[in-house]
């Protein structure tokens, strides 16, 4: 991939279909396993719902990016949305047995367990995931 595929999305939950899409272009030009498509796929759904319903709060006013480069044998992807933040160390783990009842949490957790690195950046409003390709 010589260039970054990106991908502007409004906050509305019907959004979602377009992710499907938007990974199958990055498996063709990035030669992507099925497992790192899998993987891809699973935690890029999780990160935009979350940020569709979670950070945006569902405005349609707002919106939510995609970023998207290939790096030395991975992919990087940032999702960011224009909501007010959050604090991911506040998060609790859903498999803790005080947790499991609770909503919340899955997602971020999900996506900690398919991506290769997980990290969150301006004040929790932008997400990036890494996904190695070889």
């Amino acid at each position: 991939m010589s260039e970054d595929i990106q991908l502007k999305l409004k906050s509305s939950p019907c959004q979602i279909k377009h992710i499907e899409d938007f990974v199958k272009g990055l498996m063709c030009r990035c030669q992507l396993r099925q497992e790192v498509y899998d993987n891809i796929l699973i935690s890029l759904t999780e990160a935009v719902n979350n940020a569709i319903i979670h950070g945006n709060k569902a405005d349609i006013e707002k919106y939510v990016s995609i970023d998207c480069m290939e790096k030395k044998r991975k992919v990087v992807i940032r999702i960011s949305d224009e909501g007010t933040g959050f604090n991911p160390s506040s998060v609790k783990d859903p498999t803790l047995p005080e947790n499991i009842e609770d909503c919340g949490g899955r997602g971020v957790f999900i996506m900690r367990q398919l991506a290769d690195h997980l990290e969150f950046l301006n004040e929790g409003r932008t997400v990036e995931m890494h996904f190695k390709t070889a």
